[in-house]
């Protein structure tokens, strides 16, 4: 192949993904805004304020990583058999996917009410933030359920290439939650200043309209995919089992998460705040590109499996993780040149500042390797492997972020700074083993597998592709 003719299909790729991404993108620069304004609201009342809402949002990762794992599988599966026109197996997946989230969620509710203060105090938190973060718990977890079903209802679209539709509702929900935070949260317009609690009804409220007016339009005849009876045995067990890994994945990470915020906490209440607000800075520059290349990669990988086309797949994915790369990576310079002024729109206090700036300028450093990393797992996840991105998220979770954080900053004595160093090799850890996996895995060929057991009609021609690939 010539130089000029690979140029020209990296830019067919790029093209499409853009088009892929672009919606999603505008989508999570909405979202992420929605979680940076409950922030930036909170912490007008105090940096013990935001701390609260930064251990409250710990538990409720939980729910979303379930409802994303759902999603995994939604995804997978969706953009697979819409590759191959198999109608009846796509609608399949999605209603059950969305039954399963939907029912899934209705333990956190119980455990929001009953136990969110204590689940606060039990990281270490003193009183008035476990007191704070509790309520603001409870009410996210009451809407547990429709989080869930909103997750999963706008991946099962996306598979099928519709990532307006999510985009529209998405950005709409966001918008009210965005204005239902300052209202309520601060007391505009003549509304109760409800603080903390204000800044979660807006959530809660947020994640039911999502839900109701996503699954509306999957009823209706305005989107692709379908509601359909659920009977098949063996879409219902497909869907769970590339879906558990990345549940798995998720949890495993939040899991983490605790003794790491436990961690920082010791170092001071202003440090935990510090990592909340960097974290949300990376997320709210970064974000909404690198979500947006995970899903893009996996419709575009699993749409060609699903055509049979296992090598064009390939092509895909590393292609997708260039222009990741590339476009994160120069968002990564200005986030770490800006991370001082940036830093000054979310707090006023001194030390918290300057931890903030640290942990902004650590993302900032590890951002390209983040891109990657969403982009090939993304692939992946196309594939139907949800198992290497568990192992690569949790090796890095509990043996950088945390293992090497604590060696670093306390064995060592390196204080917080060896913390820094952990958020940085934790990412380039996690890169390196799904970069292999994607290399050297079966990915394919468990796709094709997948596809001949619930009957596809391309899943055979795909089996016999994969392993011919495999062969050579």
């Amino acid at each position: 192949m010539s130089a000029a003719s690979a140029r020209e299909r990296v830019l067919a790729v790029w093209r499409r993904v853009l088009s892929l991404s672009w919606p999603m993108m505008v989508q999570h620069v909405f979202r992420t805004l929605m979680r940076t304004t409950d922030v930036v609201v909170t912490g007008l009342f105090s940096p013990a304020a935001v701390a609260a809402v930064g251990l409250a949002d710990l538990y409720a990762r939980f729910p979303l990583r379930i409802g994303l794992g759902l999603g995994s599988g939604a995804i997978a599966l969706s953009s697979q058999d819409t590759g191959d026109a198999a109608v009846e197996n796509r609608d399949q997946a999605v209603t059950q996917a969305v039954l399963l989230g939907l029912l899934s969620g209705v333990p956190f509710v119980a455990f929001g009410y009953l136990f969110g203060e204590q689940a606060i105090a039990l990281l270490g938190a003193p009183a008035d933030v476990a007191s704070m973060g509790g309520t603001y718990l409870a009410i996210v977890f009451a809407s547990a359920p429709a989080r869930h079903v909103a997750l999963v209802a706008a991946r099962a679209l996306q598979g099928t290439g519709d990532t307006r539709t999510p985009m529209y509702v998405d950005v709409t929900s966001s918008m009210l939650n965005i204005a239902g935070s300052l209202v309520l949260g601060l007391g505009l317009f003549g509304a109760p200043r409800l603080a903390i609690v204000g800044v979660g009804i807006a959530t809660a409220v947020g994640n039911v309209f999502t839900a109701g007016v996503l699954s509306v339009a999957i009823w209706s005849d305005r989107t692709e995919a379908s509601f359909a009876r659920p009977r098949d045995l063996v879409i219902a067990r497909q869907l769970l089992a590339v879906s558990a890994p990345r549940i798995g994945e998720g949890l495993a990470t939040t899991l983490a998460e605790f003794p790491f915020n436990a961690l920082l906490l010791t170092f001071g209440t202003d440090v935990n705040a510090a990592y909340q607000i960097g974290r949300r800075m990376y997320q709210q520059v970064t974000s909404p590109l690198g979500r947006a290349y995970h899903t893009a990669a996996s419709v575009v990988v699993g749409q060609s499996l699903g055509e049979g086309d296992v090598a064009a797949a390939r092509f895909q994915g590393w292609a997708t993780t260039a222009l990741a790369v590339l476009t994160m990576g120069a968002i990564a310079v200005a986030l770490f040149l800006g991370a001082d002024w940036l830093v000054s729109l979310f707090t006023s206090d001194p030390p918290t500042a300057d931890y903030a700036v640290g942990f902004a300028r650590a993302y900032a450093i590890a951002v390209p390797a983040i891109g990657a990393y969403l982009a090939i797992s993304g692939a992946l996840q196309g594939g139907s492997d949800t198992r290497t991105p568990f192992v690569a998220r949790t090796t890095g979770m509990f043996g950088f972020l945390l293992g090497f954080g604590y060696l670093a900053s306390v064995v060592l004595g390196w204080g917080v700074p060896g913390i820094y160093a952990a958020v940085v090799l934790q990412q380039f850890w996690a890169l390196a083993v799904v970069t292999w996996g994607f290399a050297r895995g079966d990915w394919a060929a468990k796709a094709a597998a997948m596809m001949d057991e619930r009957g596809s009609a391309s899943g055979g021609d795909g089996s016999a592709e994969a392993d011919a690939e495999a062969g050579d």
